[in-house]
């Protein structure tokens, strides 16, 4: 459903009734959207660890301690 800023701001609590029913609403200002109000995520959704497992890669020495002239300088 599209609704303007002026009819959100008129018919905001019409307007949650639809996004907790599963509906969502996409706020326009001038025909452009700024804003959509969509349900929450549901509850108890879990963690998965591991998950970016491969595509981040350190360069070797990423922990060595550096001195803080090299810190500031930027050279590092």
């Amino acid at each position: 459903m599209d609704v303007s800023v002026a009819d959100a701001k008129n018919h905001l609590s019409e307007l949650l009734r639809s996004v907790e029913a599963g509906e969502d609403v996409l706020i326009t200002r001038n025909g452009k959207p700024v804003a959509r109000l969509v349900p929450p995520p549901p509850e108890g959704r879990s963690v998965r660890f591991g998950t970016m497992r491969g595509r981040i890669h350190l360069k070797p020495g990423w922990d060595q301690p550096i001195d803080v002239d090299t810190f500031l300088s930027g050279g590092f």
